[in-house]
């Protein structure tokens, strides 16, 4: 794979100088995976959103973009250097008021129960470390009939799987299996759950709506 082990190993909890730099690159090579999940879901411009894990945070401001002075975005990420690299990049819609950036964690989230609309996460579930129980802190959050939206561009492909051994050692990353998705989905109080797989790559956009 010719893995620069130095630089990846920060795709888990960018820290430092390499966490920078590498959420740099994220920012550009992750652009046509997140549009092409951002396409198989419509934003209201009066919703609440949240993206957990927001990295770089390009898709807070993709999302920002697109709301009115009636909706926000929240971007929630465990890494300061993504706090403060998302909080730089949407520097102006943090002072309109339209976006947040938080450091946190998705295991326990400081937000009111039924507060958003949407809740999205790109290349994060990976590392989530509880994943049921983490759906369910998310289930949460979101409002009645709610969406969620996560975007991998790595899913479980049954007997193709040795492509990934080293960034599973390097990062401690778990790739799911559809039937894990889906049970812990449901378990968590989703339904409507779509798995929906892009024919030309490995990516994958998880859809659900709470119950």
């Amino acid at each position: 794979m010719g893995i620069d082990h130095n630089l990846i190993k920060n795709a888990k909890k960018p820290k430092g100088e390499l966490g920078d730099q590498l959420l740099e690159r994220m920012n550009k090579s992750h652009e046509e995976m997140a549009q092409w999940v951002c396409s198989h879901f419509d934003i209201n411009d009066k919703d609440f959103i949240l993206d957990i894990g927001c990295g770089g945070g390009v898709n807070v401001k993709r999302f920002a973009n697109i709301i009115s002075d009636e909706g926000k975005v929240v971007g929630l990420d465990y890494s300061d250097v993504s706090v403060d690299k998302s909080t730089k990049l949407n520097e102006e819609f943090i002072n309109q008021g339209k976006v947040e950036i938080i450091e946190g964690s998705v295991s326990e989230m400081d937000f009111e129960d039924e507060t958003f609309d949407i809740v999205t996460g790109f290349e994060t579930i990976y590392f989530w470390p509880d994943f049921t129980n983490d759906l369910k802190e998310v289930c949460r959050v979101l409002k009645k009939d709610g969406l969620l939206c996560f975007g991998n561009e790595s899913r479980y492909e049954e007997g193709n799987m040795d492509k990934y051994d080293e960034l599973i050692e390097l990062l401690d990353m778990k790739i799911y299996k559809d039937e894990e998705l889906e049970k812990s989905l449901k378990n968590a109080g989703f339904k409507n759950i779509e798995l929906i797989k892009n024919p030309d790559n490995s990516w994958i956009c998880i859809k659900a709506i709470k119950s």
